[in-house]
């Protein structure tokens, strides 16, 4: 049997959402922002890219109902399925049993490294649903632990991955968009539509993966570099010296010598940096004198 055929048991007798739902007497919980995907094709996709291989591990984040992880089963994947509704761990329970690896914790605050799921290069790929409300919370734990994570496919709000897979200059270009492309090589794999989940949400979806570059060295401050370049976007009319001037950052004498030294334009605005400009002006800043910081953007201080 190849490494993608279903097998029996897992993916190809999944029952789809409407009926496991009766079959424990559930509805979806809107104020969870469970939107359950049950396309056969999307689905079979989605584990495609989590899982190419028979034998890696991956962790699912929000496993739900668990249909995508009865895929990821199915082609082979060592599975550590992630839910914190303790209706939805019954159904995960009830359906998939010792095939799968079940905690109950929240996708939001989860730490990798605790779960021993590495692989061979001491990294494991992660693959979820994510509720919309849920999205950046997610992805800044996940950035938080780049370096344990080889690959993200994430089911996100079409706007949403258009923000993380976006170019400089655009206006969906932003603050996670850099801060994901520092450690990443992001695309979007595919649109979903509404009709493709129960039930259905109002907005469009779209399947992003984001390939960890092994290796790929953060910024030496992870939480400056966040601060400076959340502050160059958060007043975007305004020009990259005085936005970062507003959310001191640095006095002007001292942004002045740093952009200079960055080879960057003050008058040019946030969102046409790209991540090497970022993170050469993040170098330069910090190079200046303490007291030529304020306060909270010195050596020790807490975000």
């Amino acid at each position: 049997m190849s490494a993608g055929a279903p097998r029996p048991g897992t993916g190809a007798s999944h029952p789809a959402p409407r009926r496991l739902l009766e079959k424990y007497g559930l509805r979806a919980k809107r104020s969870w922002g469970q939107n359950f995907l049950g396309d056969v094709g999307i689905l079979d996709a989605i584990a495609a890219l989590a899982v190419p291989r028979a034998g890696e591990p991956i962790v699912e984040l929000g496993a739900g109902l668990g249909h995508l992880t009865a895929r990821l089963v199915a082609r082979g994947g060592r599975v550590v399925a992630v839910e914190r509704d303790r209706d939805m761990a019954r159904v995960l329970r009830g359906e998939l049993g010792d095939r799968i690896r079940l905690v109950e914790a929240d996708a939001a605050r989860l730490d990798v490294r605790a779960l021993d799921a590495a692989g061979a290069d001491g990294r494991t790929a992660v693959v979820g649903n994510i509720p919309y409300h849920l999205t950046s919370p997610i992805l800044f734990a996940l950035l938080d632990q780049a370096d344990a994570v080889s690959r993200a496919v994430l089911l996100v709000q079409r706007e949403v991955a258009e923000r993380l897979a976006a170019a400089p200059g655009t206006k969906a270009w932003g603050l996670l968009s850099v801060l994901l492309q520092q450690r990443a090589d992001v695309r979007i794999a595919r649109i979903v539509p509404p009709g493709a989940f129960h039930p259905p949400p109002k907005v469009e979806s779209a399947v992003v993966v984001a390939e960890m570059r092994a290796g790929a060295p953060a910024a030496p401050d992870p939480g400056r570099f966040r601060r400076l370049v959340k502050a160059g976007f958060a007043q975007r009319r305004k020009t990259l010296r005085n936005a970062l001037e507003a959310a001191r950052i640095a006095p002007r004498d001292a942004l002045e010598r740093g952009l200079a030294r960055a080879a960057v334009d003050p008058a040019r605005r946030g969102e046409t940096l790209s991540v090497a400009e970022w993170e050469a002006l993040d170098r330069e800043l910090a190079a200046q004198p303490d007291d030529a910081r304020p306060d909270e953007a010195r050596p020790g201080q807490r975000e």
